[in-house]
């Protein structure tokens, strides 16, 4: 009777050991499902936030490199605009010269027929130069505004004075006091000029009779 109740006690801590044996394979099966989820939603996140910083990381490159693309092209203009432009100061000065040439050559008389030989050879040699000097300029684009019967532009032209008559219609230039310039697209002094105005009828008629 003992032996049968000691056989008993041993099959049911047998038993016992199995369902605790069971119960811990239960809990690690569950303890590794658990720690491969967390694994898995630690990955998922690694890689949005990897993600999230290469699209960081690419938005500042493009913005670098639309950066110096742009600083590339305002470097260029700059230096075209002082190739171009730079010696303006220079050739402003210079056409003040080239004008009191003119003028001493517009001052020559037409009948020539009167002035000694060497007078005669040396205001040839002026107007060669004259006309040389307006070659040079226009070889490097430096263009004379002589506006005379053009509509008058206050982008080249500036008024000095008006002039009234019938002849033409308001606004055309009748006379030029000074003539400007243009450097490629940039003025560098506007011409001076004299614009017709409509003359008023009692004017006209006052004109008119002063010719009578």
């Amino acid at each position: 009777m003992s032996e049968k109740k000691d056989k008993q006690k041993i099959d049911n801590e047998i038993k016992s050991l199995d369902e605790n044996k069971a119960e811990t394979n239960k809990v690690s099966d569950e303890d590794i499902t658990n720690d491969d989820n967390v694994i898995c939603e630690n990955n998922d996140t690694i890689i949005n936030n990897l993600e999230k910083q290469v699209l960081d990381l690419k938005d500042q490159l493009m913005r670098t490199l639309a950066d110096s693309e742009n600083l590339r092209k305002r470097t260029f203009k700059e230096i075209e605009q002082a190739k171009k432009y730079s010696h303006i100061t220079f050739v402003r000065d210079l056409v003040s010269s080239i004008d009191n040439l003119q003028r001493a050559l517009e001052s020559v008389p037409d009948d020539k027929s009167d002035l000694s030989d060497p007078i005669k050879n040396l205001i040839i040699g002026l107007d060669i130069v004259e006309k040389e000097i307006i070659t040079n300029f226009e070889k490097h684009n430096l263009k004379q505004i002589d506006p005379l019967g053009d509509k008058f532009d206050y982008n080249l032209h500036q008024a000095m004075f008006e002039v009234a008559t019938n002849d033409t219609e308001p606004g055309i230039i009748v006379e030029v006091s000074q003539k400007g310039y243009l450097l490629h697209d940039r003025l560098v002094r506007p011409a001076m000029v004299g614009i017709s105005k409509k003359l008023e009828d009692k004017e006209f008629d006052d004109k008119k009779k002063s010719k009578q």
